[in-house]
């Protein structure tokens, strides 16, 4: 299973009451996942950002072409995700080169 995906699956994993942590537990053990809900997205989930910005605009955007994307645009493109509750104004330089690398990675992973 990919460190991405485990991490984002034990991120859900807490939101859980314990009867449905054991289903889930029990399902992870056997490589089965089961997406009960989404939790919600802010700032610092850059790979979550990354993951869902990949599954937007899949190879539509290279290496090279994701690192020149406005900051206006890759703003307007976060604040459009589904579940993200970050605000604009909460929004830096520093997030938005994080969610650029991280969406490079994910892009990376899936050309394998």
């Amino acid at each position: 299973m990919p460190l991405g995906c485990k991490k984002s699956v034990l991120k859900i994993f807490k939101y859980l009451t314990l009867k449905n942590w054991l289903i889930c537990k029990s399902a992870l053990q056997q490589r089965k996942i089961i997406m009960i809900f989404e939790p919600p997205i802010n700032w610092n989930d850059y790979e979550d950002i990354a993951m869902k910005l990949y599954d937007r605009f899949g190879d539509d955007f290279s290496e090279s072409k994701i690192y020149r994307i406005r900051f206006t645009d890759l703003l307007k493109w976060v604040l459009e995700i589904p579940k993200f509750e970050g605000k604009a104004e909460d929004s830096n330089e520093g997030h938005l080169e994080m969610i650029q690398s991280s969406w490079v990675y994910e892009w990376r992973d899936n050309q394998k």
